[in-house]
């Protein structure tokens, strides 16, 4: 599987696991290993941990409705957004408890009982903090790309999910058109 982590943030990392929104898409979550997976080399987990096919659906139905707030073509729908809000709430970070060993205090924070939901909440939690923050959520402009990321740029005018994949291609692209003689295509730099 190839995943990518170029969204800028987690909650579009999640979003990028459907690639070719342009066509017909892709689908990287394709089952519970792939999910287990993905949340393990996104940090969610500390290896891989049981993942239902419910789970999976929940994670396909989380991203959408993410992608549907972040990306809306007029006001999002209150189904997305009650996704997202439930999502956020529905596994509550465990609480610091205080461990006493060979008399010495330390703080420990125990690990969820459901690691899958809480990674969704992180995830329903990070896509909140976007909507309402100024950065922008933005489609790569390469034409054969789609993913999402967020420009938190200066001038807000990123247009690549990533340089080294995306950017790259366009700038050879323009130069080896301009060496032809003939104007960039759109989505090619200048």
């Amino acid at each position: 599987m190839e995943w990518a982590f170029d969204g800028g943030r987690p909650c579009l990392d999640l979003v990028n696991t459907l690639r070719s929104r342009y066509a017909d898409g892709v689908e990287l979550l394709t089952g519970p290993d792939a999910l287990a997976e993905w949340l393990s080399l996104a940090g969610f987990t500390a290896g891989p941990v049981p993942v239902t096919a419910g789970n999976v659906l929940a994670a396909k139905a989380l991203r959408e409705a993410i992608d549907r707030v972040l990306l809306p073509p007029e006001e999002p729908a209150k189904m997305d957004v009650d996704l997202v809000n439930n999502a956020a709430a529905a596994a509550p970070a465990p609480s610091p408890r205080l461990v006493l060993t060979d008399g010495v205090l330390r703080r420990e924070i125990p690990a969820p009982k459901d690691p899958v939901a809480a990674a969704f909440a992180v995830l329903a939690a990070d896509a909140i903090d976007l909507a309402t923050s100024d950065a922008e959520v933005r489609i790569c402009a390469a034409d054969d790309c789609g993913m999402r990321f967020c420009d938190a740029s200066p001038r807000r005018n990123r247009q690549w999910c990533s340089m080294a994949r995306c950017g790259n291609r366009a700038k050879a692209r323009a130069h080896y058109a301009r060496t032809i003689g003939r104007e960039p295509r759109p989505g090619e730099a200048r």
